[in-house]
């Protein structure tokens, strides 16, 4: 049995208690059980930042969200900050372990301590309940809560490990679209199969915003009903006294970018992002048809048809990551049909993935960053492993892979853009597009926001790169160039009022550099030619 511990609380029912119920009381205990609105209502207590300990007076949105909750299974909330979202939560699981039995729920945060602010917050409301309606408390402190009819509730971070070994009925995930996205990734491939064995096992998701990333795909998949979870949206209007003159006052001292995504629960991306706002909201996160590994499939090969793998290299400690972008190059639009990432394999191992996927994609053509560590892993790809079908340094003897240069990155983040924004090349990983919406400009480059990753963009920055090289025209028999200029020039075209052109004698300067020709005019700005 476990240890009781009441650390001389008066205000906690004690094991083996026995109550002499009034009959008003079994009333309203009965009514409290089959009306979770009531209970809430009536008997549960928070803190208001203004009135202090009060009864919790729930908005009609708060009504819902807790029939909701009690009526689905898998439940995604997409919320302003401060709504009330967290309390409403911690409410409707108050209810469920009062009053059904052998129920387990784990509280799980980001962070181990935001996890336990929340349970010492349900302890909070859990010590102004009349004895009557307590269960008699077995195990009472920071971390976890036992009742005598058997159920528990336990705080801890979103992990995988945190929670393995245990059985729960409810899995609460707070603030989820701040959990590192491999956290989140390794949680669910851990904790899931254990929550969908059940019958009527729930996860509630609840959070802001954070850019386009895991909770972002299971929000959309949701709302277009790719998921079992029901979408459940609060706007910021549904909390009283959040009116026009609040929303500009909030403005004024914010920004309208930090409202927009903090209350208005946009899905923005960084400012200042290489892809254009509007198209990183058009693009769309598919699952994989199967994950291998750290490889997901999106596509399975074609016969007859040209892959291009093109891979950046990281040291394998656990930070950077080591990523493969498998496109198919076949026919435009361009598609992305496998992704790797991991952060944890070794340059001396991975060119034996590589040749393998390679091999498996129609001995694909591979190109690798050599910069670091890429060089070491291009070395046993061609020479211990004599795979061939390789981009190597041009004018260089036994240069092999390409260097990432500023020239060579300029040319392939422009390139890049062109690609995706023209719908040449569809991306369909979201670890990709996660790393699109927070790849930003920094000083005269592009790299990821703060201490974000970028390695799919950057595998993808040598695609750029090598979509407009000679070696890309002879493995795809197409002259990429020609397709993107012209259609350029078709969008200014049908952009430019039907007056006819004026001459105004303008010159054309065209520079032809190591084989990439740039035509400028004053008009129109730079144009890949």
């Amino acid at each position: 049995m476990a240890k009781t511990i009441y650390l001389g609380n008066p205000n906690l029912k004690r094991q083996n208690v026995d109550i002499d119920y009034t009959e008003e009381q079994i009333k309203e205990y009965v009514k409290c059980r089959d009306d979770p609105i009531y209970f809430v209502k009536n008997y549960i207590h928070i803190v208001n930042l203004d009135k202090g300990l009060m009864k919790f007076e729930l908005y009609p949105f708060q009504e819902k969200l807790i029939n909701t909750l009690y009526e689905s299974r898998f439940t995604i909330v997409k919320c302003p900050r401060q709504s009330g979202k967290s309390q409403t939560s911690l409410a409707f699981m108050l209810h469920y372990v009062l009053f059904n039995d052998q129920k387990n729920i784990a509280i799980l945060a980001n962070k181990s301590a935001t996890s336990r602010e929340l349970l010492g917050r349900l302890q909070m409301a859990y010590e102004k309940l009349p004895m009557w309606l307590q269960q008699g408390v077995m195990e009472w402190n920071k971390g976890s809560i036992e009742l005598e009819n058997g159920s528990r509730i336990m705080a801890g971070s979103t992990s995988s490990s945190s929670i393995r070994g245990y059985s729960f009925n409810l899995i609460f995930l707070d603030e989820f679209a701040f959990v590192q996205q491999s956290m989140a990734e390794d949680f669910f491939r851990s904790v899931y199969p254990t929550i969908s064995s059940g019958k009527d096992s729930k996860v509630i998701i609840v959070s802001t915003p954070n850019g386009m990333n895991h909770f972002y795909k299971m929000w959309m998949d949701a709302v277009e009903k790719r998921n079992t979870y029901k979408a459940f949206e609060i706007n910021y209007w549904d909390v009283p006294g959040r009116d026009d003159k609040w929303r500009e006052e909030t403005i004024q001292n914010t920004s309208e970018e930090q409202f927009k995504q903090e209350f208005e629960c946009e899905f923005l991306g960084s400012a200042g992002t290489l892809i254009a706002p509007a198209k990183l909201h058009s693009l769309v996160m598919k699952d994989p048809i199967y994950t291998k590994d750290e490889l997901k499939v999106y596509e399975e090969t074609v016969e007859g048809n040209s892959y291009v793998i093109a891979i950046d290299v990281a040291e394998g400690r656990g930070q950077d990551y080591s990523t493969m972008n498998i496109i198919d190059v076949s026919k435009l639009p361009f598609k992305q049909v496998a992704t790797y990432r991991s952060n944890e394999i070794s340059p001396l191992l991975f060119p034996h993935y590589i040749m393998t996927t390679a091999e498996a994609y129609n001995n694909a053509t591979v190109i690798i960053e050599s910069n670091g560590p890429g060089a070491e892993v291009a070395n046993i790809l061609h020479y211990d492993l004599e795979y061939d079908n390789t981009i190597n340094e041009s004018g260089v003897h036994n240069k092999l892979g390409r260097k990432m240069t500023s020239r060579v990155k300029a040319i392939g983040c422009s390139n890049l853009k062109d690609l995706i924004e023209q719908d040449k090349l569809i991306i369909n990983d979201m670890s990709t597009i996660s790393e699109l919406s927070m790849f930003i400009v920094k000083g005269k480059s592009w790299a990821a926001e703060g201490n974000g990753h970028d390695d799919m963009v950057m595998g993808l920055v040598m695609f750029g790169w090598l979509s407009t090289q000679p070696e890309f025209k002879e493995l795809t028999d197409m002259e990429l160039r020609v397709r993107l200029y012209q259609t350029k020039i078709n969008q200014i075209e049908q952009d430019l009022a039907p007056f006819g052109f004026i001459d105004d004698g303008g010159t054309e300067e065209v520079l032809v550099e190591g084989g990439e020709v740039w035509t400028t005019q004053e008009e129109f700005g730079n144009i890949l030619f």
